[in-house]
């Protein structure tokens, strides 16, 4: 078995569960999760939907006497190696509930916390296999090039790894800033980034959007920022600064469509002071870019913009005018 992320995992199990996953690496090679539940099951979930992992190696559909049973000694002893055997220097990620391991592997805890937010009890474990897909923002780079993005679709739609590919690609060329607050696009472990997020992209990590914004306006010039799912007036208080200091932004929100998105406060707000030029809509199955609409003016919303229509060679877009945009915005 290669270095994959599936490996990875595996390196954290112990071994009544890694042994079972590794027999079934040709069928979870497709996953985008895989799930521990206390006294229940280990699960591995895809597009077409979860099952579980059963000690043969085979995954079944439902639950049955042939399947994984998690026990909590078995995620005790998961979390010490998350922690590697030091619980005490990795006090914020236990509080937060958020591992981010090697191959960009993240790890989320459910279970009881207690009021000063330490973990008591585990309830479940939840590793999520990071899939960086080189080349899926390219069109929508090449459509939107040099212009502020708003990126919207529901829930696996695939906002996230559509921001990391174009800013991959924005990176390659400007200086970028990605605001990575939860460090799930960049996957940074001891300074280094995990997936390609461009050359010269610089990485804020563990801290909020808005005060990330800030620091990078103030003291990275950069000629673009990156963001994920912006929410609340905080981030719309950055914003309105970085755009005040000529910065550009593509960013991400939950929103299926543009009445969806127009309902969010926030998102209207940046509209109002042409935040952002263009917002692109993805089909809420992750097969990409649904449609590109204009958002000049607010309060008249142009047609939609079909995606085929907009659709320009990656060769018109050379990177010596994507640096002369930046340039220009000086």
């Amino acid at each position: 078995m290669k270095c994959t992320s599936i490996m990875t995992i595996c390196n954290y199990m112990t071994e009544d569960i890694r042994v079972p996953l590794m027999k079934a690496e040709k069928a979870v090679s497709e996953a985008s999760e895989i799930r521990l539940y206390n006294g229940r099951g280990a699960a591995v979930c895809d597009r077409n939907g979860c099952r579980f992992l059963c000690r043969d190696g085979s995954l079944s559909a439902k639950f049955n006497s042939g399947s994984i049973m998690v026990t909590t000694e078995q995620l005790k002893n998961i979390l010490s190696r998350l922690s590697r055997y030091s619980v005490y220097s990795h006090e914020k990620e236990l509080t937060e509930g958020c591992f981010v391991l090697e191959n960009g592997v993240r790890v989320g805890i459910s279970g009881t916390f207690s009021e000063g937010g330490k973990l008591k009890d585990i309830s479940s474990m939840n590793f999520r296999i990071a899939r960086q897909v080189i080349g899926c923002g390219e069109e929508l780079f090449s459509s939107t090039c040099g212009r502020s993005l708003i990126i919207c679709g529901a829930v696996n739609s695939g906002k996230t790894t559509i921001l990391r590919d174009l800013c991959r690609l924005y990176g390659n060329a400007v200086k970028c800033t990605l605001i990575d607050s939860r460090n799930e696009i960049a996957a940074v472990i001891k300074g280094k980034p995990a997936n390609d997020v461009g050359m010269l992209t610089d990485i804020i990590t563990g801290k909020s959007r808005h005060d990330g914004i800030i620091s990078a306006v103030r003291t990275l010039s950069p000629g673009y920022i990156f963001c994920d799912e912006i929410a609340d007036s905080s981030d719309t208080e950055a914003i309105r600064e970085g755009i005040g200091c000529g910065v550009k932004f593509i960013a991400t929100i939950h929103a299926d469509s543009v009445e969806e998105l127009l309902r969010r406060s926030v998102v209207r707000t940046l509209l109002n002071i042409g935040a952002f030029e263009k917002a692109a809509f993805l089909h809420s199955s992750g097969r990409g870019v649904r449609e590109i609409r204009s958002m000049k003016n607010v309060n008249k919303i142009c047609g939609s913009e079909p995606y085929s229509d907009m659709r320009i060679s990656m060769g018109n877009v050379t990177v010596g005018q994507l640096q002369g945009q930046a340039d220009d915005m000086r």
